[in-house]
């Protein structure tokens, strides 16, 4: 069942007769109209999700839509598919509008596809990617290996410190942190802010001039406001090397080898004893209207 939420407005008489087709769609405009309030919103369900999909290629309805003369509804790209001839009736589709059934899709709303982990939002039906980035419910998986656990990012900390706590490595924002250099040959290593419960991945990879290293902050792309960056410092008994590297943000770690956002660990470094020391700094987007 999918809920949605629809702006009142009374059917004209022509378009009742447009919806003639569908009864159950008749049933939610004279819902709809009950209200005597011009600017109420009035919620109503759908127990067929169906009703909002073209009946030819079964995808979502998109603007514009068309109906033959018996009313038999098709999307613009069907209607071209199908050489303008209904697959129901046979009479010509695709130069009469539906425009009832276009004024639902404009209005129409439907639950965020992450309510399941706690995201209470209603988006357009017409274009939910537009919440997508937004949404700081978007499931986000343990990067554990071997673990297949997903949810919100709050409840994925949870569970991290849960069920993986002997294996994380605690860090506090802007402190240093002395790392065991053996820890970059190894695949991943998990790091955990005291405080907050973030979790930053170090991940290294092997190449021909060194490791590659990359940090990776665990948490949905709307935790993109929050701005991560790491400052690693290697040292040798000869020399030092400092670099800066942003912390990207993603919701499932990857073993594909970066292509950016990474910093090198040469070989000629490592050959010898080395330290190495990281700190990881947060700071916020801050705008400014003039």
């Amino acid at each position: 069942m999918r809920n949605l939420s629809l702006a009142r407005e009374q059917p004209s008489v022509q378009e009742e007769a447009t919806l003639g087709h569908d009864k159950r769609f008749i049933k939610i405009a004279e819902e709809a109209a009950d209200s005597t309030r011009e600017d109420s919103n009035v919620s109503v369900y759908l127990l067929d999700k169906d009703l909002l999909e073209c009946p030819t290629c079964c995808e979502p309805l998109t603007i514009p839509i068309y109906q033959c003369i018996n009313g038999h509804i098709a999307c613009s790209l069907c209607c071209k598919r199908v050489n303008n001839i209904c697959p129901s009736c046979k009479f010509r589709v695709g130069y009469i509008r539906c425009r009832a059934m276009e004024k639902v899709i404009e209005e129409a709303r439907v639950s965020c596809p992450n309510a399941k982990y706690g995201c209470k939002e209603n988006v357009s039906y017409q274009n939910p990617s537009s919440h997508d980035k937004q949404c700081g419910f978007a499931p986000c998986s343990c990067p554990v290996r071997d673990c297949n656990y997903t949810g919100s990012h709050k409840d994925l900390k949870n569970h991290v410190n849960v069920e993986h706590k002997e294996g994380l490595v605690l860090f506090k924002w802007n402190t240093p942190l002395c790392i065991e250099p053996t820890l970059l040959s190894e695949e991943m290593t998990i790091l955990r802010e005291e405080k907050d419960g973030d979790l930053i991945v170090i991940q290294g990879f092997e190449g021909t001039d060194g490791i590659f290293v990359t940090l990776s902050c665990i948490a949905p792309l709307a935790n993109e406001k929050v701005i991560l960056s790491c400052s690693l410092e290697l040292r040798t008994l000869r020399s030092t090397l400092k670099q800066e590297v942003t912390v990207k943000t993603i919701q499932k770690t990857s073993e594909e080898e970066p292509e950016e956002d990474f910093v090198l660990v040469p070989s000629y470094m490592r050959n010898g004893t080395y330290f190495l020391e990281i700190s990881i700094s947060r700071c916020w987007f801050t705008y400014f209207i003039a």
